[in-house]
């Protein structure tokens, strides 16, 4: 795809609803009793990779992609069968470590696979623990990655000190936790986005977090629930930082969700001098929404590190571009975690940030990036990975010339209209 130029960004935008909300509503709608249903559900390929493979375990879900309605018909926590066939995670990695969390409760086996990408993702991570819990994993690959079999067991409770902030495995463990014979609790190095414990609340989960343990004590039921899906900020976080770096712009995303273990981008916005402001704040289903409206602001880089690195991961992409706009040197660090994503987001974005002219050094756990030269059109390798398309058309939009994307469709696994939503801004 060809990246036109990028100029006068101005308008009203929502953003496609929040693909972790997404995700984990099918699951528990699935396991509670009664009908769920969710408003604002995300379209993207992901998030129906999620539908599919519950509706292959014999949970009834009518999805409207039209109003993006999902009703999911529970069967209770002991109410999925058998699946006949492969379950096809497509390439979302939520659905492979969640689902497995309460696959290894199952009294059945189950066999989950996906596409090339999720076939380099690291599972260990989830199947420790799980093994630890009573559940046993064939891996069909070498390296603890999908393809792989789960066989599912009498869970007991653990305690686990996980070594990396995931909400993927904390949510794993957690979704084992309600079938366990005793309390599960995980104690992460630092928070990570806290949308399971929040929805588990809101299904009569009795869970508790506090610092950065959550523990959860085995349910007798789960109750059905209305769920509405606010606008997901990692989606507007591209519109967010066009905004903040084309001349002459203003944009307002409207009903976008502010998480506090979610909105790390909102901070270091402000950090780099931003001029970003939120309104109408509301709170629905424990999960806090507002309107967020940015304008064209003089940017200077910032150290981006720690704690903070949880509330951002999937937004460093975007972040780098922003920090490639900004004057002085932004340095982000404690991003291991980019290896592992859809692609090695470190190697990739530096890759493509120095084609086009950035001065950009990757380093182990993140990269340092000199800002403020202008960047010139480049060919960009997406490598399948959706936030990396979505960032370099941002990028190219502001290059001197014609950027090319490879494989830019793939911005379909978490938001389908985004190169239909730039262009209208740009109009």
């Amino acid at each position: 795809m060809i990246i036109s130029h990028l100029s006068n960004l101005h308008g009203e935008i929502i953003v496609p609803g929040d693909k972790s909300i997404s995700h984990r509503s099918i699951m528990l709608g699935s396991l509670a009793e009664g009908t769920t249903e969710v408003t604002g559900f995300l379209q993207g390929a992901d998030c129906l990779s999620s539908i599919a493979c519950f509706e292959k375990m014999g949970i009834e879900i009518e999805n409207n992609p039209i109003n993006n309605m999902v009703k999911i018909r529970g069967k209770g926590l002991h109410g999925l069968t058998a699946p006949a066939g492969v379950l096809d995670v497509g390439n979302s990695g939520t659905t492979t470590r969640l689902m497995s969390g309460i696959l290894a409760a199952q009294p059945f086996s189950s066999k989950v696979d996906g596409d090339a990408s999720i076939r380099k993702r690291p599972m260990g991570r989830i199947m420790t623990p799980l093994s630890e819990m009573g559940a046993s994993f064939e891996s069909l690959a070498t390296d603890k990655c999908a393809p792989f079999i789960i066989h599912g067991g009498k869970l007991h409770g653990i305690a686990y000190n996980s070594p990396v902030a995931s909400a993927q495995v904390k949510s794993a463990i957690l979704l084992a936790g309600l079938y366990a014979d005793g309390v599960t609790s995980v104690t992460e190095p630092y928070l990570s986005r806290n949308h399971t414990e929040l929805m588990f609340e809101e299904f009569g989960v009795d869970i508790k977090s506090q610092g950065t343990t959550a523990t959860v004590t085995p349910a007798n039921k789960l109750t059905a629930q209305h769920i509405h899906v606010p606008g997901d900020i990692s989606s507007a976080a591209y519109f967010i930082v066009a905004g903040l770096i084309t001349p002459n712009s203003e944009i307002t995303i409207k009903n976008v969700g502010i998480n506090p273990t979610r909105d790390g981008i909102l901070t270091v916005c402000k950090m780099m001098g931003a001029d970003i402001k939120l309104s109408n704040v509301k709170d629905d289903i424990g999960e806090p929404v507002a309107d967020i409206t940015v304008s064209t602001s003089s940017l200077h880089g910032c150290v981006i590190e720690g704690d903070i690195i949880p509330k951002l991961i999937d937004e460093i992409p975007i972040i780098a571009v922003m920090a490639a706009f900004a004057d002085g040197t932004t340095i982000i660090k404690d991003a291991q975690e980019l290896k592992v994503k859809e692609s090695n987001r470190i190697d990739v974005m530096s890759t493509n940030l120095s084609a086009m002219g950035v001065d950009v050094e990757p380093t182990d756990d993140g990269m340092i990036i000199k800002g403020g030269k202008p960047l010139h059109a480049a060919t960009i390798d997406s490598k399948l990975d959706h936030r990396i398309a979505m960032s370099f058309a941002i990028a190219g939009g502001l290059a001197d010339g014609e950027t090319n994307i490879l494989d830019a469709e793939c911005v379909n696994i978490s938001y389908p209209s985004f190169y239909e939503d730039l262009a209208r801004l740009n109009s």
